[in-house]
């Protein structure tokens, strides 16, 4: 695996890039052969909260965890273990649902069993208790963004007038908006 490790208001020291490359580098025992993509980790600091994101992209399957806590050190070791939930979990996923040769199972190492059956919150099947249709208006992003503000939530789907398109404007955690649209 190739690392990119950059720091946000953090000078990233060799011990840290050290200790996010050994223990990124734990992931692999969940492979049969070792994935040659690039590991995105991003460690910033803001006020006395330390933010540690690393994302993983590999062919057909993307891991991707951010944590937060005081101690970066901490922070590292939270989000190595949400990403070896989200491993387990496609491992789950892959064993129950996909059976082609050209699927993600393949990918992972059979010896390793899912924790599913020991751990009920891990529970793949998901349920739909709710379906919601509407007709999508056309209108601009300004626009979107006042009839989300105005109900309340922190998405809102639309026809965008512009394009023809449908978007999604959502709120972000840092109070500012973002929009989501097709290539």
């Amino acid at each position: 695996m190739n690392f990119n490790i950059r720091g946000e208001n953090l000078e990233i020291t060799s011990s840290l890039k050290e200790y996010v490359e050994k223990k990124v580098g734990k992931l692999e025992k969940y492979f049969d052969t070792i994935p040659s993509s690039d590991v995105h980790v991003k460690m910033s600091v803001l006020n006395s909260v330390q933010k540690v994101e690393i994302t993983i992209p590999m062919p057909k399957l993307l891991l991707r965890a951010e944590e937060k806590h005081t101690d970066m050190y901490a922070a590292i070791d939270l989000v190595i273990e949400k990403l070896e939930r989200q491993i387990r979990k496609h491992k789950t996923k892959v064993n129950r649902k996909f059976r082609g040769d050209d699927s993600l199972k393949y990918m992972f190492k059979n010896e390793l069993e899912p924790l599913a059956e020991e751990d009920p919150a891990n529970d793949d099947d998901i349920e739909i208790v709710r379906t919601k249709r509407f007709d999508l208006k056309p209108m601009d992003i300004e626009e979107a963004v006042l009839q989300m503000d105005m109900l309340g939530h922190n998405f809102f789907v639309f026809a965008n007038a512009v394009s023809g398109f449908t978007n999604v404007v959502y709120k972000r955690k840092d109070g500012r908006y973002g929009l989501i649209e097709p290539e």
